[in-house]
């Protein structure tokens, strides 16, 4: 078959997808503390590395085509992608990738700084597996939540149309039970050393993933008129957010910051997510104003609760993936036949599928996830000890840092390596050594090789 302009679309809305994740890696990083940046941009790219390897054995088989109860798909019908029969199959694979990748990414923020690496890297793949594919056959491969599903016959198709469910309310939620396992940061909410260290890396990232978000929305799109009516709301939605999350900022706190318009951004792109082809760039805006006020106000409740969600996942990504999704059921355009939302004389109907949509992927998350971190909190342990968390996780577990200071390369607040892999400093070990020596040459008459 010939390659079309409609495959090159695809293609290259994918790789758009495929950068958000290096995007919300710049986004995190420069959102930790200084000694636990490369560990938070980590655990993005070790994501691409285990969801891509997952996905091609048997992660896309389970969010396709003939499955168990409407649940999830056969792992095996297409395990190592055989059996992809149409053109334009494996196109469809690796667009579908890039999204697998990006929501379990997105659920390491609310961990920041305190995580076993290993114990992430067993959580990504087992995550995505038996939670992100299920739900994502439940909602885009035919399952529960399609027209001929249970759930769809029952109360109406739900509308998610680029993860809604999928991807935001998924993450949210599973970051928020990753959060009550693993626990509080020492010092949450005390140490003013838990602020962003690199204001510039989080608007960075916040502007790479707004780019790569047109990819993310818009791929999919199967007309010229739903394209650019998905281009103008991924504009419109983001940007209203932004203004609304800064006002917010204003009134509460005196000032607005360049975090809040960066935070803002991303909370307006996730609640157009679900409704990007559904709703009017008036619409757009409107979702974009309650996203960005909403997440704004729901940040802080880590405090007053809390809860330490480091870098804001559950008030901002489940927060408006919520209002993103239920908010159709009041705005959505009628098309195809159907009423639309209540504001356009479509009823209840629309509503009722959204709300069933949401709670059931918030309930699937949350259980499956509690699952599986505290197996893996049982077993090999989730968090890093507190001497690894007070020296940083960079040092610790990767034997890196982001910056150098001084001549040793490890100034300012790190610990010299050579300290994290003996447990003493420089000058005792080097006293140590000299002392054994004189000792052995006193003994043997002869100078210490050791020496």
């Amino acid at each position: 078959m010939e390659l079309t302009a409609g495959h090159v679309w695809v293609m290259v809305s994918a790789a758009l997808v495929l950068l958000m994740t290096p995007g919300l890696a710049f986004f995190y990083g420069g959102m930790t503390r200084a000694k636990a940046a490369l560990n938070m941009m980590m655990m993005s790219f070790i994501s691409i590395g285990m969801v891509g390897v997952v996905w091609v054995l048997w992660g896309y088989s389970m969010s396709s085509g003939e499955g168990f109860l409407q649940m999830v798909g056969n792992p095996f019908a297409k395990f190592g992608l055989a059996n992809i029969d149409t053109p334009d199959g494996l196109i469809m694979v690796g667009f579908g990738a890039t999204f697998a990748i990006i929501t379990v990414a997105l659920i390491s923020g609310a961990i920041a700084d305190r995580a076993k690496f290993g114990a992430w890297s067993v959580f990504v793949p087992v995550w995505v597996t038996l939670v992100y594919c299920p739900l994502a056959y439940m909602v885009w491969g035919g399952g529960l939540f399609s027209e001929e599903g249970a759930v769809g016959a029952a109360l109406g198709e739900a509308i998610d149309f680029a993860g809604g469910t999928v991807v935001h309310i998924n993450a949210g939620v599973a970051a928020l039970i990753l959060v009550f396992i693993v626990g509080n940061r020492k010092g949450f909410g005390k140490d003013p050393n838990h602020r962003p260290h690199n204001i510039p890396f989080v608007m960075l990232g916040a502007a790479l993933l707004w780019f790569g978000w047109f990819g993310f929305n818009g791929g999919a799109a199967t007309t010229a008129e739903q394209g650019g009516l998905i281009w103008v709301n991924t504009l419109a939605a983001p940007a209203a957010a932004m203004l609304g999350w800064l006002v917010t900022e204003r009134i509460r706190d005196g000032h607005p910051t360049s975090l809040g318009a960066a935070s803002g951004v991303v909370a307006g792109l996730v609640a157009i997510t679900p409704a990007c082809a559904n709703v009017s760039p008036v619409g757009a805006l409107g979702l974009g104003v309650v996203s960005g006020v909403a997440s704004a106000l729901a940040v802080g409740l880590k405090f007053r609760w809390g809860f330490d969600d480091s870098l804001d996942v559950v008030g901002v990504h489940l927060v408006s993936g919520i209002i993103g999704t239920v908010a159709l059921g009041f705005i959505a355009l009628p098309a195809d036949g159907a009423g639309g939302g209540l504001f356009y004389g479509g009823g209840f109907a629309q509503l009722w599928a959204q709300l069933a949509a949401a709670g059931i992927a918030i309930a699937y998350s949350a259980v499956m996830t509690t699952i599986i971190a505290l197996a893996i909190h049982k077993t090999m342990g989730f968090r890093v000890s507190q001497e690894q968390e007070t020296v940083g996780v960079d040092l610790s577990l990767h034997a890196e840092t982001a910056y150098e200071f001084g001549v040793s390369g490890h100034g300012g607040s790190f610990q010299p390596l050579h300290d994290m892999i003996t447990g003493k400093n420089q000058a005792e070990t080097a006293g140590s050594a000299a002392a054994d020596a004189k000792k052995s040459e006193t003994a043997t008459g002869k100078e210490s090789v050791g020496a």
